[in-house]
């Protein structure tokens, strides 16, 4: 079983790109980010020609998510109050970026969790109180039955200076600023861990490149893509790898696919 995340940075900009690395890479399933599109637009046909099914959640020129997958995913959740009964889930999913779904005995649930824009803006404490819904949501699976869990998705967080090309002045800086890291700690501190760092424990590996400055050519590089596993999940994990080849492509997405394998 492979499954793959990937902010797309609009999924209409970016559909043959996709598209022809699903071709190259048949994934299992395939969990999106940042599609930019609101449901009735989104361009199902040409992953349902390559034999993938379509769960979505969007909304226009913004956010989004969507998950791809060769069999069909039930007992879909779409936002926090699908699970949490609360004034602020509902709040929160105005914006469109949780989607969550059951393959087998594996709940998939594919995040786009908020940049936060500035440590001094009202979206960083937007994003703070959207890692704490987070926590509350994930406890209603992590307790269940039965049920292994994959969370993955563009956190925008590197967790670890280890994840940022050049962590020099990290405190100060969106995306890696202490109460980011702290708040992301508590959500892994229901018992994920981050596959990724189980076959991986140098510097140096970056699934983020921002378009300015040459980024990707420098290899100016953030990882904040991931993946979180449940620990039998985990210890099942067989690999987990950064694919940096679309980001070479001609009007790439700023970030790359990150696939985990079990």
């Amino acid at each position: 079983m492979k499954i793959a995340t990937w902010n797309v940075n609009s999924i209409r900009s970016r559909l043959s790109i996709v598209i022809d690395w699903l071709k190259q890479n048949p994934v299992e399933v395939l969990c999106l980010q940042e599609t930019k599109v609101i449901d009735s637009d989104f361009p199902q046909e040409p992953f349902q020609e390559i034999g993938y099914s379509l769960a979505i959640s969007g909304q226009k020129s913004y956010n989004g998510v969507a998950i791809a997958s060769q069999t069909p995913l039930t007992d879909l959740k779409i936002g926090f109050s699908s699970i949490l009964n609360s004034d602020v889930a509902t709040e929160l999913d105005a914006q469109k970026r949780v989607i969550s779904g059951q393959l087998g005995e594996v709940r998939i649930v594919n995040l786009y969790v908020p940049n936060g824009a500035a440590l001094d803006s009202d979206k960083y404490d937007y994003k703070l109180r959207w890692l704490a819904t987070l926590k509350d949501y994930l406890t209603h699976f992590v307790k269940g039955e039965n049920t292994e869990i994959c969370v993955c998705g563009d956190f925008n967080i590197a967790l670890e200076d280890r994840d940022i090309y050049n962590p020099k002045g990290k405190e100060k800086h969106i995306m890696s600023s202490p109460l980011e890291r702290e708040a992301l700690e508590n959500v892994l501190a229901l018992g994920l861990k981050d596959a990724f760092r189980k076959f991986n424990s140098e510097a140096g590996y970056f699934s983020w490149w921002d378009y300015r400055q040459g980024g990707f050519s420098r290899n100016r590089g953030w990882r904040i893509d991931h993946h979180y596993l449940t620990p039998k999940l985990y210890e099942k994990a067989l690999a987990c790898t950064i694919d940096i080849e679309p980001r070479k492509l001609e009007k790439p997405s700023d970030h790359t696919p990150v696939i985990v394998e079990w």
